[in-house]
């Protein structure tokens, strides 16, 4: 009896110990999108498929929906938005890449948007790992220009970036949440 007690106790402990290291499961997981499109995993298990390099990366966080109004709304119109949730979504560029017919450096941005009800601006920005768009520093941009938002007939439960590759020189970047999208092309 005294065995199990001293076995019961230890369990505890571990609980506890356990639960003291680890932060809770996010709500808003992270999630990555890279062009060409599954670059990192047909790299390890098709490299034959693979046949051409990273270009592009981004990292961010999905957000769900959850039966809110997100644009105008849980989004505010007119205000920059760090895209998603938690940390800022960071885009790298792995070769000097041309968006909107501006060239940009190889390298890591932040990318923030201002949605607005006809026209949003993009921007990338030099400030990296950085919380929300609470520090966003307009002095730091690298890129500013504006896309139009499209209306979509379904909705996106769950916030989502993906890159469309045309080849090897040319893709288009697709930010879709609730019933809008928006895209920008980027040539490599």
């Amino acid at each position: 009896m005294k065995a199990l007690k001293l076995s019961i106790l230890a369990l505890l402990m571990a609980n506890a110990a356990f639960s003291q290291t680890y932060a809770p499961l996010d709500k808003t997981p992270m999630d990555m999108a890279y062009y060409p499109d599954n670059f990192a995993h047909d790299r390890k298990f098709a490299p034959k498929k693979v046949g051409k390099e990273v270009l592009a990366r981004i990292t961010y966080s999905r957000t769900a929906k959850n039966n809110r109004e997100v644009f105008g709304n849980l989004v505010k119109f007119d205000k920059v938005w760090r895209i998603g949730a938690n940390e800022a979504p960071e885009i790298k560029f792995y070769k000097d890449a041309t968006i909107n017919g501006k060239k940009v450096p190889s390298g890591t941005y932040t990318l923030f948007m201002t949605p607005g009800k006809d026209s949003w601006e993009v921007i990338l920005n030099s400030d990296l790992d950085v919380w929300g768009a609470y520090s966003y520093d307009e002095s730091k941009n690298v890129l500013t220009f504006k896309v139009t938002p499209v209306a979509l007939d379904t909705v996106v439960e769950n916030l989502s970036i993906t890159f469309d590759g045309k080849n090897e020189k040319e893709t288009t970047f697709y930010l879709a949440w609730d019933k809008t999208s928006v895209s920008f092309p980027i040539t490599f």
